[in-house]
């Protein structure tokens, strides 16, 4: 699973060489997925702001087909407040017309009529596949049109080309070319919910529940969902499970009920089969546990469910930045170019040819069809195959045995600096991990501080049953910092435990611990031993990482609060000024902006001037007299230390002239809260199982680094702290290099109407 914010190259601009569209128009077509309103919303934007004339097409291909009214250029106003709804603004049909070659011709003339030259598609590879076709027919459909006298020889000529740009919306994350599709990401939060609410009934009456997801080809949402809200069992197309699955799975969960277990979750994708290729149904997964283990087992079809609702802050921002890299491609694309698929790849906005990732699509579709079932699941790469392995040990219902003569390591973890959604998913995903590998895991009560008291013991595999789903920290954090004297108790703590190394999730104040075990270990010889640490900060200002676990929980709860306040000012035509955390990283700030489209955001990297404030009251007091209905304004709550927010709110309404009626909102500790993600609860997951896979090498090769391990470009990496100051800026707690700054120009181009 990527990072839920992509970077953005500042090469990617929009100013291109040499122009040769000047019209272009989108369009979202088949099956409907949250976030298409986000990347419309971005492509028309964008494509506004560089000087061209944008239209939308209502009801996908069928608009093109039908013309007139269906075909609407786009003001800058048209995609307001648009991003925080589910499905598309602009509808979307199947079209048996397009699907003819009359209606494609129908389809060219209209186009050539609005004098439109570039297409964004908005869909599935279905969809993609239309319009690739459509533009190979281009030239030959323009000269049926001469031919029957519909169109002239100098309008033919003066359309030669059509430009085709890609965007994948589809809920079931199933297309090459991108890690990450339009919607997947809320509609794993839809199954997160779902599975959580429904684990919270099966315990009380002791019940079994299959649930069944979509993805009739890919098993990405009923294997992320698996990891993400501890299932006990999961099925799905790309690797069927081994004969005589059904006997394996009854003992799994029989074995789990032994343990004290109160209930289990199996997740099944909708295509899900067995190794003869054979589908395996929810309602037979029923049976099989109903009649085997004498059990009430329920059935769940979670359906349309999963693409219904307002995007995850993911699916808004990725689309709208997608929106304006499509708007960029068409900008410098050429007569001659292939339709460009413009996605996701390592954390980076990616282009790449189009059918190129749709035949790719389809061979995995081929693959599962032909019981190549090894090489289906080696091209949904390797986070898919190591999400699988994962899974399959947290699946126990009981660690592994110890090998014999295997030498059992002592593992101590624990938290320090404040709590971070997605702490306890890591906690535990550590402790099952460590404890199948045959080692003693040990964890520490009420960080820092509680590991000076000696406030340490074991932890087992069932002591964390629950975790994957809670909020806050289980085994305590707090802010407290360590006295010099307690660097003796803890080496004493070391050397009385016999630890071998510590794995510490948490915030800024982990890493500094960790660096200060290493700088006095001449003092203290109990401290040469490996040290990892894990991200987790809301505030996403830790080195080594893009993404810190707990930013993404974060950051969905600024951006739901957000939601009410602006429909609360939609009503009362209000401008707020809403406060988020981030300490010196402006993180939350500029994410939970794009995501809400604010109009302002004011972060710690680039502070408030005078000039600023008068700047933003200008365009606030200019936006309500040509009829806005709704303000908002989003800062960093260390932006500035003179220009508060009450100062702001105060200096905006005073100097509104009576245009502005402003309100203020701090969210405070609401945004440390709540169950984490299903992004973060995966990210923790996958962390986690690095990081002890380091720690434990690192052990066995007898080496002492201290380290952490983190999101870097896509890809889960370790970075050495031994030189932790040159990681991080001088002045200000926040890493050095920050790549989601690159954002700021797309959040400036989305929210500032050209004049």
């Amino acid at each position: 699973m990527s990072s839920p914010i992509p970077t953005f190259p500042e090469a990617m601009h929009l100013e291109p060489a040499q122009r040769y569209i000047s019209r272009i128009g989108v369009l979202t077509s088949g099956g409907d997925s949250q976030g298409m309103n986000a990347a419309l919303r971005g492509v028309v934007r964008a494509g506004i702001g560089a000087g061209l004339q944008v239209f939308a097409i209502y009801e996908g291909y069928q608009g093109i087909v039908q013309g007139g009214a269906y075909i609407e250029r786009m003001a800058w106003h048209s995609v307001s407040g648009i991003m925080q709804q589910g499905g598309t603004f602009i509808g979307s049909a199947r079209s048996s017309d397009f699907y003819t070659r009359a209606g494609r011709r129908q389809a060219a003339l209209n186009l050539i009529r609005h004098g439109i030259e570039g297409l964004v598609i908005i869909g599935g590879d279905g969809s993609l596949t239309g319009a690739n076709l459509f533009r190979q027919e281009w030239r030959d459909l323009l000269h049926e049109l001469v031919q029957e006298s519909q169109l002239t020889q100098a309008q033919a000529d003066a359309h030669p080309h059509l430009a085709i740009v890609g965007m994948v919306g589809s809920i079931d994350n199933d297309m090459f070319g991108t890690d990450m599709t339009i919607g997947a990401d809320t509609a794993l939060h839809r199954i997160v919910e779902a599975v959580d609410a429904i684990a919270s009934t099966a315990t009380s009456h002791q019940r079994t529940f299959v649930v069944e997801v979509m993805g009739r080809h890919c098993g990405y949402l009923a294997l992320m969902a698996g990891l993400a809200t501890g299932a006990n069992w999961v099925l799905i197309p790309e690797n069927p499970p081994e004969q005589d699955w059904e006997e394996n799975m009854c003992r799994v969960m029989h074995a789990g009920r032994q343990t004290g277990r109160r209930h289990s979750i199996v997740i099944i994708a909708e295509g899900a089969i067995d190794r003869s290729g054979k589908l395996i149904t929810s309602d037979y997964v029923r049976k099989v546990l109903a009649e085997r283990l004498r059990e009430d087992v329920r059935v769940t079809i979670l359906g349309h469910v999963q693409r219904g609702g307002a995007p995850s802050a993911f699916d808004r921002v990725m689309p709208t930045l997608l929106g304006y890299a499509a708007v960029r491609q068409l900008l410098h694309s050429k007569p001659a170019d292939e339709p460009q698929l413009i996605g996701m790849r390592n954390n980076q906005i990616s282009i790449s040819p189009l059918m190129e990732n749709v035949h790719k699509t389809h061979r995995v579709a081929t693959l599962i069809q032909e019981q190549r079932y090894a090489e289906a699941m080696e091209m949904r790469g390797r986070g898919f195959v190591e999400a699988y392995r994962i899974l399959h040990t947290l699946m126990r219902a009981q660690p592994r045995p110890p090998q014999a003569g295997q030498r059992q390591l002592r593992i101590l973890t624990l938290h320090a600096d404040g709590p971070a959604p997605g702490m306890n998913t890591a906690v535990r995903a550590a402790v099952r991990l460590g404890l199948d590998k045959g080692h003693t895991m040990l964890a520490a009560r009420d960080g820092l501080s509680g590991f000076a008291r000696g406030q340490i013991s074991e932890i087992r595999w069932m002591d964390v049953h629950g975790w994957v789903a809670r909020g806050g920290a289980e085994l305590g954090a707090n802010r407290r910092a360590l006295q010099p004297q307690d660097y003796a108790a803890i080496a004493e703590q070391i050397r009385a435990q016999r630890l071998d190394g510590i794995l510490i999730i948490g915030g800024w104040m982990g890493y500094q611990f960790a660096h200060a075990l290493r700088e006095r270990r001449a003092q203290f010889p109990e401290f040469n031993l490996p040290v990892i640490c894990l991200p987790a900060s809301i505030n996403n200002d830790l080195p080594g990482t893009e993404v810190t676990i707990g930013a993404d929980t974060a950051l969905n709860t600024i951006q739901t609060d957000l939601d009410k306040l602006k429909e609360a000012a939609l009503a009362a035509r209000r401008c707020f000024v809403a406060e988020v955390m981030g300490y010196d990283c402006g993180y939350l700030a500029l994410m939970a902006g794009l995501a809400t489209g604010a109009e302002r955001v004011y972060i710690p990297e680039e502070g408030i001037t005078l000039d600023d404030l008068r700047h933003d009251v200008d365009m606030l007091v200019k936006g309500f007299r040509r009829g806005k209905r709704v303000g908002l304004i989003v800062r960093s709550e260390r932006a500035d230390p003179y220009y508060t927010t009450d100062f702001i709110a105060t200096l905006f309404e005073r100097e509104g002239g009576g245009e502005l009626l402003v309100r203020r909102m701090i969210f405070g500790n609401t945004q440390q809260g709540g169950r984490p993600s299903p992004f973060d609860r995966i990210q923790a997951t996958r962390l986690a199982a690095q990081a002890l896979d380091h720690l434990i090498e690192q052990i066995q090769k007898h080496e002492t680094d201290i380290g952490c391990i983190g999101r870097w470009e896509g890809k889960i990496q370790y970075t050495n702290l031994a030189d932790l100051g040159a990681l991080m800026q001088t002045t200000a707690q926040r890493p050095r290099i920050q790549p989601w700054l690159n954002l700021r120009r797309v959040t400036q181009a989305m929210a500032k109407e050209p004049m």
